[in-house]
């Protein structure tokens, strides 16, 4: 079945910087309200579905976190230029010449800047340019930015959604796609055994917090990050460095630097994937986290938790890719795992 590729550039475009997150929520909240049997939204921000299995006597939380990487306003120069600090993890060099949405009193455009090449020391051409090195260029004086922009508003960044081949092109696939693995494996099931806790979490960027809450609130038995994972199947890539590929697949997380995946829900997942002709890739990440950690650890009694990633490249750059095959893998993968969690053996061994 092809995917809802207008739903999907609803959702990678909709703003949602961390703690910032409303107008992606209230989409979110609209389109998720039919499929499941409640929905709530906790004091961090955090929606919280819950849709019914045949047996209450367990919970599975899968975890897909709707905040974007982004950056908050901390200063206006006398000239109307903006200073700003990071919301998340930039690589500083993709800034350059961009435009980006500063959400004030109304949403108007920005560019960021910084030192013309011409006027650049041969010194200063060799080196790395750093966040502080940008500001964002309003296009107005002073009193005009500050009729509408003030310290401490959000900015996030401004691309749309674009076919590319067989990939999908836009800012915040991470992780954007994932609401929308979520939201359509949801969608997707029909009957399943225990309660199914679908959580849109808040401020992953800044350190997995509304996962942490929304954890330790539901204390699940079962748990299923949902997050991005790094494909650098690009030019120059070593075959070890590469971690997953676009078109190959699904990645199924055995760790990561915060995570060490539970060995029965990995070998769970893999079997379900083989049985069900899903195509996978093994994803073992040697940094970053996900929200996989705090489903695992922090409720009360701690989760039986494995990860399904989604291969993307150019993870926090302006724009991100990702293969519209990984997608539907990973929908599927989804899917069958959350129906079929009474039929494994969870016993240690």
């Amino acid at each position: 079945m092809p995917l809802n590729i207008n739903l999907l550039k609803a959702i990678c475009e909709a703003p949602g910087a961390p703690g910032y997150e409303s107008k992606i929520r209230q989409l979110i909240i609209k389109e998720i309200t039919p499929l499941v049997d409640s929905v709530d939204v906790d004091n961090m921000g955090n929606v919280i579905t819950i849709k019914k299995g045949t047996s209450d006597k367990k919970k599975a939380m899968v975890a897909a976190h709707m905040d974007e990487i982004g950056f908050m306003v901390t200063h206006i120069d006398d000239n109307g230029f903006l200073r700003f600090t990071t919301l998340g993890g930039f690589d500083p060099k993709t800034l350059t010449a961009q435009r980006v949405i500063v959400h004030g009193k109304k949403d108007v455009i920005g560019v960021m800047g910084t030192k013309p090449i011409h006027v650049m020391s041969a010194e200063e051409r060799t080196k790395m340019p750093r966040i502080q090195d940008f500001y964002i260029d309003m296009g107005m004086p002073k009193e005009e930015v500050e009729k509408v922009v003030s310290v401490g508003n959000p900015v996030t960044r401004e691309r749309e959604l674009i076919e590319m081949g067989k990939c999908v092109n836009c800012k915040s696939i991470d992780n954007r796609v994932s609401v929308f693995v979520l939201i359509e494996t949801l969608r997707k099931l029909k009957k399943v055994p225990y309660d199914v806790y679908g959580v849109f979490t808040v401020q992953e960027e800044v350190g997995i917090r509304g996962a942490n809450v929304a954890a330790h609130t539901i204390n699940p038995d079962f748990g299923f990050g949902l997050d991005t994972t790094i494909a650098y199947d690009l030019p120059g890539a070593q075959p070890h460095e590469m971690v997953t590929k676009l078109g190959e697949g699904t990645a199924i997380k055995t760790m990561d630097a915060m995570t060490i995946c539970d060995y029965r829900m990995v070998a769970y997942m893999k079997e379900l994937a083989d049985k069900g002709k899903i195509k996978w890739q093994n994803e073992v990440l040697t940094a970053g986290g996900t929200d996989t950690a705090g489903v695992q650890r922090m409720g009360k009694d701690g989760a039986i938790s494995g990860a399904v990633s989604i291969p993307t490249r150019h993870l926090h750059q302006v724009i991100e890719m990702a293969h519209k095959d990984d997608i539907s893998a990973s929908i599927a993968l989804l899917k069958t795992c959350l129906e079929k969690l009474d039929s494994y053996d969870w016993r240690h061994k």
